[in-house]
This record gives C-alpha cells, structure tokens and sequence, in this order.
C-alpha cells in the first residue's frame, strides 16, 4: 500500500511540474481587445475597440499602441499577423473592412470591402503564410466566406452557392477570433452560435463543408459557441454559454476526441461562460471570459481557476513558441507564465 501511495503522489507531482500563473501587463488605454496573433516568443499582436492595435516585440512585456487612421471608431476583432511588420485586421461591422499593413502597424491599406447591410465579420486564420481565410455572419442565408492565396494582398469572396448555409437566427460571435481554426495543411473548423449553434468543418479549404451538431447551450440570441480550440484534427474543445446569463451556465463546455463526431463533458467544468480558449500544451488548457480564468492540466477533464481577474477575453499561445498572452477588456494584457 505504501508503494501504491508514494507513486500516486510522484504522479501527481510530474503531471504539475508547472504550475501557471497571471502576469499582468502595464497598458497606456482603454481599448477592449478580442483580436490577437500570436507569432513567436517576440512578436505578438493584439486588435480591438477604437480602431487600436498594439504589438509587442519583447514577448508581451511592453506595447506599443496606434489608432488605424481614418478607422478611429472602427471595432478590430479579426487580426492575423504574420510577423513583426506584416498584418491583416478586420472590423465587426457594416461596412465590413479588411485591412494590411507591411511596416508594423503604421500604415494600413484596404484590400478587401463589403458594404451589405448584414455584412459582419468574425474571424480569421491561415493554413500559412499565402492561405487564408476570413469568415462571417450570413448574408442572404449564406456565411460570409472570404479567401486569400497571396498572404493577404488581395481576397476573393465565395459565391453564395458555395458557402455553408445558415439558419435563421444562427451567427457567429466575433469575442476572440477563435470560432475560426485552421488546422493542418487544409481543415478549417468554423463554429456558429445564437438560436443555433453548430460547427462547419472543411477538409479541402473551404470547398466543401460537413455540419456537426454539438450539445452545448443554444436557443437564445446570445448563447452557444464562443471559442474553439484544437490541439489536432480529433482532439478539440468548445466553451461558450449564455452571455446575458452566465449565472445559469450549464452545457456551456464540451470536449471531442474524435474530431466532434463524438462530446462530453468535463467531469469538473469551467465556472462559468468563457470566451476565448487555447491549447497550451496536449495537458494543459486555459479558458478565459469576464468572471475570470480557468486552467486544465489534464486535457480539459478538470477545470480549476487560475485568476478571478475579469474581462479577460481573448489568450493565444505563439505559433512557433511557448508564449502565451491573454487580452481583454479595459486595456488589459497579460501574459501566462509558468513556474516549477
């Protein structure tokens, strides 16, 4: 019995070697950011109300903040930033805007504009450095699909005939950038909420699509999917709720293993709707929304809280890297840190 205990316990040891932690940022405004690319373990960006966009070029420690000219009142919640100078963003609104810049924010350029009265969009993410795509709310009962093959330069909207029909009162929330992930070489997984809430997954870049129906709460304007994340093809999570009740928050949080086929609870959930989500490592998990931060360290069987810091809404870990930097309302930044 002695021995059975001492391995337990050395068990438990390794599986929390790291322990991770809040590390607030000093910030100069009061934008409240929901978009953000994270490149490496230098470089990272962040996007949101305003017209503000910020970069870092020493891991998240110290931003430099600009309004885009002419877009001073403009909400930019898709950012993708391919790295220190190069960038796409694009507003939550009508007219719907994406734009470029190639010299780190200073000076940006219209590559792409939609001015339908229901155009909105959502999200953003590339295959690599040429491929990518933007995605948003229906318009005329058809998402809004918006591609690119030259790294942003110039973008081609789908035709209606080709874009995944929507259901009346199904949309996307635009409250982290993360409904939309690109996995692989050609999966795209694009996740919906409102009255309905499901995922469209492609395998061909958006050519051809299949519909998932997932468990999570919906039925409400403002409940469903709000974040997704992946850590490959089969291993996936969604968190969500309801937004104008997270008191009720319940089915508000599933986890696949076998590419969504398939849902199930964690056996301890988050405490509460969360907006934003992200792999750390295969164990490790954050969840983030305005009641606070939660972290997984078993794959996302078990939740725990990691701060009660609110407004938190957005976290994204380096592409190529370990850093990891979180975002949120009020001009808060953060980043994730860890220690043995």
């Amino acid at each position: 019995m002695r021995i059975v205990i001492v391995l337990l316990l050395l068990h438990f040891s390794a599986s929390h070697a790291q322990v991770y932690q809040l590390k607030k940022i000093q910030t100069n405004t009061d934008a409240y950011f929901r978009g953000m690319s994270v490149v490496d373990d230098r470089v990272a960006w962040v996007s949101g109300s305003k017209g503000v966009v910020g970069r870092s070029m020493d891991g998240g420690n110290t931003w430099r903040f600009l309004q885009v000219k002419g877009h001073e009142k403009l909400e930019f919640r898709s950012l993708y930033a391919f790295d220190s100078l190069h960038a796409v963003i694009a507003n939550a609104g009508t007219p719907a805007i994406i734009l470029r810049t190639s010299d780190g924010g200073r000076n940006w350029q219209p590559v792409f504009q939609n001015s339908h009265p229901d155009a909105f969009i959502d999200g953003v993410d590339f295959w690599n450095s040429n491929e990518g795509i933007f995605y948003g709310d229906a318009i005329e009962g058809s998402m809004l699909i918006i591609r690119t093959r030259d790294g942003g330069k110039t973008w081609e909207e789908l035709a209606p005939d080709l874009r995944p029909k929507l259901m009346a009162g199904e949309g996307s929330f635009a409250a982290s950038g993360t409904n939309i992930r690109c996995i692989g070489k050609a999966n795209v997984v694009i996740a919906t909420g409102g009255k309905h809430s499901r995922i469209f997954v492609s395998h061909d870049k958006a050519k051809s699509w299949r519909i998932l129906n997932v468990p999570i709460i919906q039925g409400e304007t403002m409940t469903g999917i709000f974040s997704t994340a992946f850590l490959d093809e089969n291993h996936g999570l969604i968190v969500g709720g309801n937004y104008e009740i997270d008191s009720l928050a319940q089915d508000h949080i599933f986890l696949t293993q076998d590419g969504g086929k398939t849902w199930t609870r964690p056996i301890t959930p988050t405490r509460g709707i969360r907006e934003g989500s992200e792999y750390i490592s295969d164990k490790v998990l954050i969840a983030a929304g305005y009641p606070g931060i939660d972290i997984s360290y078993d794959s996302g069987r078990n939740w725990q809280p990691l701060s009660d810091e609110k407004q938190f809404a957005v976290v994204r870990k380096a592409r190529r890297g370990s850093l990891v930097v979180i975002a949120g309302g009020s001009g808060k930044v953060g980043l994730i840190t860890s220690r043995k």
